[in-house]
């Protein structure tokens, strides 16, 4: 005889997917109107500029970087402002290459913040954004910024990191 339970739950779990589209009246979809209700209010700091997804079947690391020139230039340009708070050393490898822009995702702060990373000599400017992970636990660091810090991206690099 037959085990059917894992072809319930996989039947389960496809139903279940499928219950955000409209196709089957977005059973879990919330109004648009409570969606937008809820979004965070945009900051009053001058955001990083979001750069757009890759391309479906992109494959090289050229493909994914969708950063602009205008976009690496300023991660490249020293800051404005000299007022800068060390936040320390984290061990940082590659993050997922489909998310775009330049930006570390680490233990080390809890919000959204500019900041600077450097590796060996090399310091670029970054959008830090909370891992949520324990402190010392690691961070991952954008395909552009690794790009732009000449790192390896197959490697683990050891950054410093300080918020603007």
């Amino acid at each position: 005889m037959y085990d059917l339970r894992p072809l319930v739950l996989l039947s389960a779990g496809l139903v279940l997917t499928g219950c955000s589209q409209p196709i089957f009246g977005g059973l879990f979809e919330r109004p648009a109107e409570e969606a937008a209700a809820e979004a965070p209010a945009p900051d009053t700091e001058e955001a990083a500029p979001i750069a757009p997804p890759p391309p479906v079947g992109a494959t090289t690391a050229e493909e994914f970087d969708t950063t602009s020139a205008a976009d690496r230039a300023a991660a490249l340009a020293a800051p404005v402002t000299q007022e800068q708070a060390i936040l320390g050393r984290t061990s940082a490898t590659l993050g997922d290459p489909a998310d775009p822009g330049i930006w570390l995702k680490t233990p080390l702060v809890s919000e959204v913040a500019q900041g600077r990373v450097s590796w060996e000599g090399q310091e670029i400017t970054v959008e830090l954004r909370p891992s949520g992970g324990e402190p010392g636990s690691g961070s991952q660091i954008s395909l552009a910024a690794m790009r732009l810090l000449g790192a390896p991206l197959t490697a683990i690099i050891e950054v410093d990191v300080t918020r603007l």
